[in-house]
């Protein structure tokens, strides 16, 4: 079974930038499309962003398109998310997850979850 563990988050100031990575065990990382999810205390969960296995299709959210990077390095079972030009709004609890099928915006078609790494923005 596949385990995520998040990492990278913390306090930082409007306009600034983190690099959130998300490690996996499991032999077969590669296999999985990743997808990182958001939520804000009293909000839905929301979806950011997805990568294919082989990062061949890459989408994003439209509240982070243009400011957020997702990428993955199969060789060290990680997945990351680049997040640039912080604002306020993106104060949540970022997750990343693993899927081998359905949609990609859908939570429900992600079978492993990490257990989340606060970001926090705020000057």
């Amino acid at each position: 079974q596949e385990q995520l563990v998040e990492s990278g988050g913390g306090l930082v100031q409007p306009g600034g930038s983190l690099r959130l990575s998300c490690a996996v065990s499991g032999r077969t990382f590669s296999a999985y499309s990743m997808g990182w999810f958001r939520q804000a205390p009293g909000k839905e969960r929301e979806w950011v962003a997805s990568i294919t296995w082989t990062a061949g299709i890459i989408r994003y959210g439209d509240s982070v398109k243009g400011r957020f990077t997702i990428s993955r390095d199969n060789a060290k079972n990680t997945g990351y998310l680049q997040m640039n030009s912080l604002q306020p709004e993106d104060t949540a609890r970022y997750y990343c997850a693993a899927r081998n099928s359905g949609h990609y915006m859908d939570s429900t078609s992600y079978d492993y979850w990490g257990q989340g790494t606060q970001v926090t923005v705020s000057s």
